[in-house]
């Protein structure tokens, strides 16, 4: 399934996960969530992958955030 996607952001905070979703939606950008954490001790990271063709676009967005 993620053969031509590329992880653009990861942390160990859902809500910081689909904090980044939105932003991906509201600016028409794809992407899957991938929870990787460990059920029962909550250590491990959640990813957000797109399209490779959205990356750069993508990071972008999450840097301007960022610099706000």
């Amino acid at each position: 399934m993620l053969d031509n996607w590329v992880l653009i952001y990861s942390s160990a905070q859902l809500y910081d996960a689909e904090l980044v979703r939105s932003m991906m939606a509201e600016n028409d950008i794809e992407c899957v969530i991938m929870n990787k954490q460990d059920s029962a001790y909550r250590f491990g990271d959640i990813e957000v992958y797109v399209p490779i063709t959205e990356a750069f676009k993508a990071k972008q967005l999450i840097v301007n955030f960022r610099s706000e």
